[in-house]
């Protein structure tokens, strides 16, 4: 792992894969909001994912008079968020008891409340904005095949409620015998099964949403404009820093730069480099089988050495029933240790496409039935997301470089940690601290940047696969 971290960071490669949620780009995907670009913005955010929109946001709230840019390499909203499976999910209780070692119990119980009070936020502003997204507040169920991941989700859930107090909604799980499962969710081989309060939404086009709220509001947006570098001017001062970027559409210089680039960020940020690891990931979207029942719930497949998700799009959208699945790392033969360091989301890992194709059909049995007369995959895509040494993202001001923030490096997590994230991050830039809801593990420190990078922590559950055999018979 040590190896795939060393790989150079590069910026976002040119033809993308399209993923299913680009499928019709928006009308702002090439947006140049001005013909030049200015010589000086207030605030300038790199990267018009999630966690930039998020950021623009606030700041537009905060400092209504002030300039923002934002400087996007590809087009808007193109890297991971625009490539994710449209899940709002935390599962908390599979993170809780390793941040309780690690963190104590207050940090446990913050990171698990802001998880849960992104995803009602996510879902409330996209009504709020009227966004066009399949909002879609829903239960989700981890249907769990290998023994101790069961023990240890148990273990985890009583401690939540221990802890936090059964009437906690981020700590309100049920938990499903074997049985149950297999009755509930047509999963015939399950273990157990968790049941919680979750969502789906196209991110993709909730944050084209946002954006469009945001340019309403001032922002300034310069798609196709990759940051090459980072440089401070040459009359450099602590107390009142000037920081430049530099793109091929010539510089901007700023006293407050944001750098929201997610696993790309060690190309603009050297020193980042192996703490802020790419991870190439995979989605397909499929048609169901012809025995597979309307899905009214998101699901993900756990098992010893990873997961998939899951999500069904909702009724009342043109694509209603069309399943979206993504992950298959944990199958493959190096356990996905190949796919670190990987930028190139303009290929896909062919090991990964064929086990993404065979899966749905195998997580559910007979339940599938025929495959549709067009066939199974519909589309097929990747996407780079940035991965960190705790398992945790890193928002706040970068040490020694007064003036830089990030937010960035959130382990495929993003649609329950950016926008809260980028709400504590505009706080920290305009009032000088974080706030005391916001969990200080996730607060950028120089301490953090010192542990060793072992590659994705949530892909490493204890216990032996009881799925795999069934698995290797698909």
């Amino acid at each position: 792992m040590e190896e795939r971290a060393r790989i150079p960071v590069s910026l976002p490669r040119p033809n993308p894969t399209t993923s299913y949620w680009q499928e019709s780009p928006d009308e702002i995907a090439n947006l140049q909001s001005t013909k030049a670009l200015p010589k000086y913005a207030d605030y300038v955010i790199i990267g018009s994912g999630i966690s930039g929109a998020a950021i623009a946001y606030n700041l537009l709230e905060k400092k209504p008079n002030s300039s923002v840019l934002m400087l996007e390499a590809r087009q808007a909203c193109s890297g991971a968020t625009g490539r994710n499976g449209g899940h709002t999910k935390a599962a908390s209780y599979r993170s809780f008891l390793d941040h309780e070692a690690e963190h104590g119990i207050d940090e446990a119980i913050k990171i698990a409340r802001l998880e849960y009070a992104n995803i009602r936020q996510t879902h409330a502003l996209a009504r709020e904005l009227n966004i066009d997204c399949a909002s879609t507040p829903c239960d989700t169920v981890d249907i769990i095949y290998d023994a101790a991941n069961l023990a240890r989700g148990k273990e985890a859930i009583a401690r939540m409620q221990e802890t936090m107090g059964l009437d906690d909604p981020a700590a309100k799980y049920t938990v499903l015998s074997a049985e149950e499962a297999k009755e509930q969710f047509y999963t015939p081989d399950a273990l157990g099964a968790f049941v919680y309060e979750a969502g789906s939404v196209s991110s993709y086009r909730f944050t084209i949403g946002l954006l469009k709220h945001c340019i309403e509001k001032g922002l300034n947006l310069q798609t196709n404009t990759p940051v090459e570098a980072i440089v401070s001017d040459d009359d450099f001062d602590s107390q009142s820093p000037r920081w430049i970027a530099q793109t091929p559409r010539g510089s901007v210089e700023t006293a407050n730069l944001v750098v929201a680039t997610n696993g790309y960020t060690a190309h603009l940020l050297p020193q980042m480099q192996g703490i802020i690891v790419p991870l190439r990931g995979q989605i397909t979207a499929q048609r169901p089988g012809s025995k597979l029942p309307g899905l009214d719930t998101t699901y993900s497949f756990i098992y010893a050495s990873g997961y998939e998700y899951m999500i069904s799009r909702p009724p009342g959208t043109s694509d209603a029933g069309t399943i979206i699945i993504g992950g298959g790392l944990g199958r493959q033969r190096d356990a996905g240790a190949s796919e670190f360091g990987n930028t190139l989301d303009a290929e896909l890992n062919r090991e990964i496409s064929t086990y993404l194709y065979d899966c749905t059909a195998g997580y559910f049995g007979d339940n599938w039935g025929e495959d549709a007369k067009g066939g199974r995959i519909v589309k097929e895509w990747s996407g780079v997301m940035g991965t960190s040494s705790d398992g945790l993202p890193y928002v706040g001001a970068m040490p020694d470089m007064p003036g830089v923030f990030i937010s960035a490096s959130f382990n495929g997590h993003g649609m329950v940690m950016c926008l809260k994230s980028g709400e504590a991050l505009v706080d920290i830039i305009v009032e000088g601290g974080e706030q005391e809801w916001f969990p200080k593990a996730l607060v950028v420190s120089a301490e953090r940047f010192e542990r060793k990078f072992q590659g994705r922590l949530d892909m490493r559950a204890p216990g032996e696969a009881l799925f795999d055999d069934r698995m290797e018979r698909l």
